[in-house]
């Protein structure tokens, strides 16, 4: 039996094993993540330094 774990994109099942989409369940998913990130849906949290306060620096 192979196992199976949700497509990051969609939630269908996706196989790992011999899937060259991996971790997506298709290329339809993998594209559409990869246009979600190119159009900035994505960011990451951070933490402005203090330097960036900074005029000087």
């Amino acid at each position: 039996m192979q196992r199976t774990f949700p497509c990051p994109r969609c939630g269908n099942p996706s196989k790992w094993a011999e899937n060259e989409f991996k971790p997506f369940c298709s290329e339809r998913c993998k594209m559409i993540d990869l246009g979600a990130w190119a159009s900035d849906q994505y960011t990451l949290p951070t933490e402005d330094s203090p330097q960036s306060e900074d005029p000087n620096f």
